[in-house]
């Protein structure tokens, strides 16, 4: 991966690339990542959400149901697009373009920041970091998502090759798509994210497991609605194994001395 990856927010403007039809069919990652949301945020009110990368909305209306204003930004001229016509029945919600790494905000001035399915494009993702504690107001808080290259089924992989995890981002793609460029796909040692949200000023309040039990066996043998209630009740126990796929995190901007 070189530096040019990291800063490029063009990617999803490509006719070939199509989100909104990537979740299709599934609604269970889906279920998964606004019950995490719901868990990490719902006790509180917001006044201005600012969601990071928020494609074409997807969970932005979950967000507006904890604040007074969402504001989701995303680098694609097509997901903003896109966005505005799916969003345009939400009060309250509105979608803006953002240059990669730079949000159309001025400092201290949201009270939360949710980047969700963001990081694993980051390769380095210190700049997104310390842009996202820029605008935060001081004791605001941050929802962020992890690609975790540490979950359990991972660990097993490596331990039978008698390795550990790399601590560095592990690039996901094959070596065929790596050579063509375009979006980068890493996962995040999780040890080494929260040592980079320290460094970003963002200290972690909370976390879950999500996707635990990401199986197309497991959908077809239990059924979605089985599946998430077993979810629901695992991504905080599981947490502390950094169990799956994906882990989300509450941070909390620090408070000036």
């Amino acid at each position: 991966m070189n530096d040019g990856e990291a800063v490029r927010g063009d990617q999803y403007d490509d006719e070939s690339e199509d989100y909104v039809a990537y979740w299709q069919g599934r609604d269970y990652e889906h279920a998964a990542e606004i019950a995490a949301v719901k868990r990490l945020v719902g006790d509180r009110r917001y006044e201005l959400v600012c969601e990071v990368g928020g494609g074409f909305g997807r969970l932005s209306p979950v967000l507006k149901e904890y604040a007074d204003r969402v504001m989701m930004c995303d680098p694609s001229a097509k997901h903003v697009a896109i966005a505005g016509r799916l969003l345009a029945g939400h009060p309250g919600i509105t979608a803006h373009s953002m240059r990669p790494g730079q949000l159309p905000l001025d400092d201290g001035s949201a009270d939360l920041v949710s980047m969700i399915r963001v990081m694993h494009h980051l390769p380095d993702p210190g700049p997104t970091l310390r842009e996202i504690a820029r605008v935060l107001k001081p004791g605001g808080r941050a929802l962020i998502e992890v690609a975790n290259s540490a979950h359990m089924l991972n660990k097993l992989r490596y331990a039978k090759r008698l390795r550990g995890v790399p601590r560095d981002p592990v690039d996901i793609r094959s070596a065929e798509k790596a050579a063509e460029g375009g979006i980068p796909f890493v996962n995040h040692h999780p040890d080494t994210v929260v040592e980079q949200f320290a460094q970003s000023g963002l200290r972690v309040e909370d976390k879950l497991s999500v996707s635990n039990m990401r199986s197309g066996r497991l959908k077809r043998s239990l059924g979605e609605d089985r599946l998430l209630a077993v979810e629901q009740r695992v991504q905080s126990p599981l947490a502390a194994l950094n169990f799956g796929p994906s882990l989300f995190f509450l941070l909390r901007r620090g408070l000036p001395e």
